[in-house]
Order: C-alpha cells, then structure tokens, then sequence
C-alpha cells in the first residue's frame, strides 16, 4: 500500500509540503493526504489502468518514471504527493467545487518555492490531487 506519511517524501519537499498543508488548514481546508512514496510495483498497477486492466486512465508513468517512486540510498524519498480536500469527512474529487479552488489560491504563494501543481491551469495532463518538486539539481 502507498505511504501516505510525510517522512516519506524527498527532504526538500517534506519542508516545502508541511508548510503547504499547514496554509491549507489556515485557509479552512480539511486536507487528506492520500500518497507520497509509492512503489514500482503500485505504479505499474496504477499505470495498467485504462490499458490493460479496469479503470480510468490515472497516470502517464510506469515504474521508475514517477516522482512518487523516488528514493535516496534505498529509503523513500518521494519527490510527490497527493491530496484531496474533504468536505465533512467526505474526499471532494469533484475539480469544479469551491475546496479545489481554494487549493488553487493557496498554491499560488508557493508556486516560486519549487511546488509545482498537476492541477494548474493549462496543465497537459490535468491531475488535481498532485504536487511534486521542482527541479533541484541531480537530487
């Protein structure tokens, strides 16, 4: 099962997503993390989707080609994470309800602190729920 556990992200986006999830909470968002580090063999189940097993398209890199895979000396350091606000409990997945903008608004403000945004607008592969590190060099 994906880890869902912050300690598990890349040590330069642990930081930068504390900080993102505590705005978030500051803004009124109730906020799940849904993923960090996953393993290859999750991503090639999750990149099968909509290919060769049931379901949606959710991703366009296998095993090895996505952040959420990535690790330093051995040890998840996922350069990805993955969240959904939640309205009463309830996960909104819905990318048109009020809670995705607020997201939106907050991200704005660490846009220039290396947090990118599957969601932004304009986005080739439109995914809501995934933030990742920018580039950082050879790490």
């Amino acid at each position: 099962m994906s880890s869902r556990q912050l300690k598990d992200l890349h040590p330069k986006l642990a930081v930068i997503a504390s900080r993102f999830l505590d705005e978030l909470g500051t803004a009124g968002l109730d906020i799940l993390v849904t993923c960090t580090y996953r393993s290859c063999d999750e991503q090639d189940a999750l990149y099968a989707q909509g290919r060769t097993a049931p379901g949606k398209i959710v991703t366009r890199a296998s095993a090895g080609q996505s952040d959420h895979n990535f690790t330093l000396d051995g040890v998840p350091a996922s350069k990805a994470f993955d969240i959904v606000p939640l309205r009463h409990g309830v996960p909104v997945w819905n990318s048109s309800a009020a809670e995705w903008a607020t997201v939106g608004k907050v991200w704005t403000s660490f846009y220039d602190i290396r947090l990118g945004w599957g969601g932004r607008k304009g986005s080739p592969f439109p995914d809501m729920p995934h933030f990742y590190l920018k580039h950082v060099g050879g790490t």
